[in-house]
């Protein structure tokens, strides 16, 4: 300073702990399909949003696969502008409360947190689903100002996350849209795959009816390349189709005793509770009460269908996982919940062979132990069979839960669209634009069985470049 005296020093900013959201305690959720955590009230997410370093060029926003502006919004909820909040968030993402509940922001937007660099980063993922579900609860969720028809039809193949971002994405635009669905009700993977204890049927139901808002139109129970080809599509006069079935097809083990009664995929176990209450009183849909499940896999849906059939049965679950917790996939708030409610986890062990009584029924498993070799292609040590360590655990259910492939009834009855060898459709990562002029694809049907938030990224290019496609045609 001119005068001599020392300037004044930066107050040093006051380390505030990431705010966890309460739960409900394991004894009791076990025996319900509740939601696990209770989300943050509106003094713990201002709290939390504070944590934020609004930074000038904020690295979390490069991990979100939907562009979300990560900064404005935390820092409107810092303020207390909480409509304008969930405003920014929807500027980009139609399913807010979905993603603030399964997307895997440990390993995307949060992972980047500068805050994280030394502290706990900043609880992204808490603070989007607060947002969502306060807009929910005040019945604020506002419409965008929607431009006047421009003539354009597309067709939408999917509800899933895929779909409904690329639905509403191209109905905020002005174009006409409609989904096509092969079930009964909308939303894919969101109704049939993920337990209410994660994410709840009404939060779903929600979402829809917003895209519903947008003026995007569904059909059901129509399955695209038996009831109606795309072909037909667009001699029905859409003018560019967009394929989001996802990748529901269940791989299984290709052991002896698959076919046994007690085994089933995850896909069918959870459908069967998810979709078609096979959990609640009075439904016709039953799942095998079992007095000891075996889960197969390491995934978040290995982790639902423990989860759940620990809730369905009330006996014990174990789950077998061919490596170690480092290298397990789930989501780690998912397996922290697993860990709670007593899933028991049996690690570096792959199944050999499901053994069956006189009857055809599920008695046991017999796997073997693995160690940890080289990495592979993941990057994740591959596991290696030690010879003589054959085992065998007790077990009237098998769920398998190792994956899922894209069903192929679209591709073999498309002609001239391209398949990859694994089954997936061969698409632009950029663009979504597939072999067939004016037909796009994204989601699981593209990249494989992957995440909610990834499904929907790829079908927000995917919007983006079907505009582009439709203003290169003759204007209807």
């Amino acid at each position: 300073m001119p005068d001599g005296t020392a300037a004044p020093k930066k107050a040093k900013r006051e380390r505030v702990p990431r705010v966890k959201m309460a739960e409900q305690a394991p004894e009791k959720r076990i025996h319900n399909f509740e939601e696990v955590p209770f989300g943050y009230t509106e003094e713990q997410a201002i709290v939390e949003a504070n944590r934020c370093l609004i930074c000038k060029r904020p690295k979390c926003v490069d991990g979100c696969p939907v562009n979300i502006d990560i900064p404005k919004f935390i820092a409107q909820i810092r303020d207390g502008d909480f409509l304008g909040a969930a405003r920014t968030v929807r500027a980009t993402n139609s399913l807010p409360a979905v993603c603030g509940r399964v997307c895997p922001q440990a390993e995307q937007c949060e992972v980047l947190c500068v805050e994280g660099i030394k502290h706990e980063p900043v609880a992204i993922g808490n603070l989007e689903r607060f947002i969502a579900d306060w807009e929910l609860a005040q019945g604020q969720i506002a419409l965008p100002e929607i431009p006047p028809p421009t003539g354009y039809r597309i067709a939408v193949v999917g509800s899933g996350p895929a779909g409904l971002t690329v639905a509403g994405d191209l109905a905020k635009i002005g174009h006409d849209v409609t989904v096509f669905e092969a079930l009964h009700r909308p939303s894919g993977v969101l109704a049939y795959g993920i337990p209410e204890f994660r994410l709840p049927r009404p939060v779903v139901k929600s979402e829809i009816e917003y895209i519903q808002r947008l003026g995007v139109k569904f059909v059901y129970d129509v399955v695209i390349g038996v009831t109606v080809t795309v072909d037909e599509l667009f001699e029905q006069g859409f003018h560019a189709v967009f394929i989001g079935t996802g990748a529901g097809l269940p791989r299984m083990m290709n052991v002896p005793g698959e076919n046994l009664v007690g085994v089933y995929s995850a896909n069918e176990f959870l459908t069967r509770v998810n979709l078609m209450g096979a959990s609640r009183d009075g439904y016709d849909t039953p799942v095998r009460l079992a007095k000891h499940t075996v889960v197969v896999g390491g995934g978040n849906t290995a982790m639902d269908a423990a989860r759940v059939s620990l809730r369905v049965s009330g006996n014990p679950v174990t789950l077998a996982y061919r490596r170690s917790m480092e290298e397990i996939p789930a989501r780690r708030e998912e397996i922290h919940h697993a860990i709670e409610e007593g899933i028991k986890f049996e690690l570096l062990v792959a199944p050999l062979e499901v053994l069956g009584d006189e009857r055809g029924q599920v008695k046991a498993i017999q796997c073997i132990r693995m160690g940890l070799g080289e990495p592979d292609d993941s990057g994740r040590r591959r596991p290696e069979p030690i010879a003589g360590s054959e085992f065998v655990m007790e077990c009237d259910t098998v769920i398998v839960a190792i994956g899922n492939s894209p069903n192929p009834i679209i591709p073999r009855n498309t002609p001239g669209l391209e398949v990859s060898k694994w089954g997936t459709v061969v698409a632009d990562e950029a663009t979504g634009a597939t072999s067939r002029p004016g037909v796009y694809a994204g989601g699981d049907i593209v990249s494989g069985a992957a995440t909610v938030i990834l499904a929907m990224g790829a079908g927000r290019k995917a919007a983006t470049a079907i505009h582009e496609y439709l203003q290169t045609l003759p204007k209807p």
